[in-house]
Formats: structure tokens, sequence, C-alpha cells
């Protein structure tokens, strides 16, 4: 396994795994987690989740999980911001294109704020490997508005 260490990861307990894809002639494979990587936290459920183009599913955090998130089909943009209180990299905005054309996995721990954009033409499918079940009768999830959270961040394209 190896695990991303670039600087760009700015985001305290932020890890980014690269996946490897071994083609042949019958079609591809793709591990994404295994219970024997470094960066393997627990296992409560697995679920998919779709976005349409230029459809963006954010703010939300978790109190206790950690997300690890895998674009399967499409690509995505997945951005993470730190506004835990006690964190060095309070403030910092992380972003990551997930997809077809960059396969890797990345994991989101408690506290840290996310969500996704689908970016070009198809509909985006992400994989969860969150470490807990959701219970829908205490749910670890809480939600802020993707554009008027006072988070410092602009889900707009960027042309240039």
């Amino acid at each position: 396994m190896w695990v991303l260490t670039s600087p760009r990861i700015l985001i305290d307990g932020v890890r980014v795994k690269r996946l490897r894809v071994i083609p042949d002639e019958r079609g591809r494979i793709m591990e994404m987690l295994r219970s024997d990587d470094d960066l393997f936290l627990g296992f409560g459920q697995a679920y998919v989740t779709t976005v349409y183009p230029g459809v963006v599913k954010a703010w939300h955090y978790h109190r206790v999980q950690t997300d690890n998130f895998v674009v399967v089909s499409g690509m995505a943009k997945v951005v993470l911001y730190d506004d835990r209180e006690a964190s060095a990299t309070r403030g910092q905005v992380n972003e990551f294109f997930l997809g077809d054309r960059n396969p890797i996995l990345v994991q989101v721990p408690p506290l840290v704020c996310h969500g996704y954009k689908g970016i070009g033409a198809d509909e985006v499918m992400l994989v969860n490997f969150p470490t807990e079940v959701y219970r829908p009768e205490q749910p670890d999830e809480y939600r802020l508005d993707p554009h008027r959270s006072g988070i410092p961040y602009d889900w707009s394209r960027r042309d240039g």
C-alpha cells in the first residue's frame, strides 16, 4: 500500500491512498480499502451516493465517524475544511479531484467539514466506507449550507 504524504495535504488527520487499477482483456479491478491497510480504522458500513454534473453536496461533518471516499465513476471535486478549534490546521481548505482519471481514496477524520461536486459531463458515483453504522434515531451527521455557512470556499468553477 502506498499512502500519499504530499505537502498539499494540509489538514491534520486527512490521509490519501493512491489506488491501483489492474486492467486485463476481461476488464479491470481496483482494491479500495483493505483491513490490513495502515489507514484502516474499522468498518461500519459501505454505501454509494451519486451527484449529477455541477451539483454540490455539502457541507456536513461527523463527531465520531471517519469517512473513506472513493469515486468509482465520473469525476468529483471533494473539498474539506478544518474548523476544529484545537487543530493546528484550523481554517485550512483542501481540494481533491477523485475519479476515473485519478483513482484515490481520501480519508476524512471526525469534525472536518466536507462535501463534493460533480465535475465533468457524467453522474458521479462515490463509495464511502465509514467507520460507523448510520443510526437514523441518533445520526452522527451535522449539516451546513453549502453556500452560506461561513466556510471560506466558493464552489464555482475557476477557469484560467
